[in-house]
Formats: structure tokens, C-alpha cells, sequence
């Protein structure tokens, strides 16, 4: 019967967490090195007249709703509409600010905000979950807009009922998309919406 070797075991532990220690260095490399910049500056350059134009729609977006919300006390405004605004004006090509998104993802969310802070109050958590299932939502909808997540805290915060999913939400995120189709569209080098569904 032949002999069985003779592993030394503490050379066995020490090779062990030897892997161990390398893989970790190994992964923690690869870890931040996903964190560097690449060598490419990747902001576009500035183009004067799209930051122009990009300034006087947003003004010319959220003006009149904040006009109508706090001298006629309308309930209006939202401050998530702030970052649609921005979306809309500055970036009306992408996905996110087109007429589903923006409409889908507020009302989705705010729809999210509600039932979270009906179930659960307006604890630290439930302003999380809200938040975190209105993402869901959005993406499983292909509506991810993401100023609304922050309609989804403002729901839980603010304590909202379910009139907060019409009034502001979701008429206030239709008068921006229609303010946004006939400002982009005054513009010969914009084309407001991309697609509607």
C-alpha cells in the first residue's frame, strides 16, 4: 500500500491566505480602477446658443406654474418639476424627457409615495421605499424619469394623499410637456417629442 503524502498542514493554511489575501488586492484593483476618469474628456463642448436657449425655455417652463402655484394658490408645483425642467429644455432628444417618461414617471411615483406613506407613515424607511419602488416602477414601465423619485419623497415627506397623484402631479407634468413641445419646436435645430409611447 503505498504512502499518502504528507501535506504540512500550516504550509496549507499559509498558501490559503496567501489566494485569499492576492484575490482580495485583486478585486479591490479592479474595484477603483473602475472609479478613474477615462483619458477622453467626455462633456461635450459648450455651444453658446444651446445654453441660451436651454436658459430661456427652462425660465419660460417653470414660470408660469410657479406664477399660477403661489399667486393664485394652485397647487402646481412640485420641486422635482425643477429637474424636469432641466430635462426638458436641456436634454429634450433623451429618453428620459420625452412625454411617457416625464408623465409616466411622475405619476408612477407619486402613485408610489402615496400608498408607501398610507402603509408605513412618513418614517426615515418608508421614505426610502418609496423611493426605491417608484425606481422599480418606472423600469419595469420604461417610464424612468429621474426627477421622479423625488416626487416619490415628496410624497412620503409631505404626508400626501391620493388627490397629490392629480393635482399637482399629474397636471403639473402635463402643463411642462406641453410648454416643452411648443418651445423645442419654435426651434429649428430641436424636434420635441422623439416618440410619445
Amino acid at each position: 500500500m503505498p504512502n499518502k503524502p504528507v501535506v504540512d498542514a500550516d504550509s496549507s493554511i499559509a498558501d490559503g491566505k496567501e489566494r485569499i489575501k492576492i484575490n482580495i488586492v485583486s478585486t479591490m484593483k479592479s474595484y477603483f480602477k473602475k472609479m478613474r476618469c477615462s483619458e477622453k474628456c467626455c462633456q461635450p463642448e459648450i455651444k453658446w446658443e444651446e445654453v441660451c436657449l436651454s436658459s430661456i425655455g427652462s425660465f419660460l417652463g417653470i414660470g408660469p406654474i410657479a406664477l399660477v402655484s403661489i399667486h393664485y394658490n394652485v397647487p402646481l408645483l412640485i420641486p422635482s418639476f425643477g429637474a424636469s425642467v432641466a430635462l426638458l429644455y436641456a436634454t429634450c432628444h433623451m429618453p428620459m424627457a420625452q412625454p411617457r417618461n416625464v408623465l409616466g414617471g411622475h405619476v408612477l411615483s407619486a402613485l408610489s409615495g402615496v400608498i408607501t406613506f398610507k402603509l408605513f407613515g412618513s418614517d426615515w424607511w418608508a421614505v426610502t421605499l418609496a423611493v426605491a419602488f417608484a425606481i422599480t416602477l418606472m423600469l419595469v414601465t420604461r417610464t424612468l424619469h429621474p426627477p421622479g423619485g423625488a416626487t416619490a419623497f415628496v410624497a412620503v415627506f409631505n404626508g400626501q394623499g391620493f388627490n397629490f397623484i392629480f393635482l399637482p402631479v399629474a397636471l403639473g407634468a402635463t402643463v411642462l410637456i406641453l410648454e416643452a413641445l411648443i418651445f423645442n419646436n419654435l426651434v429649428s435645430t430641436r424636434k420635441y417629442p422623439q416618440y410619445w409611447l
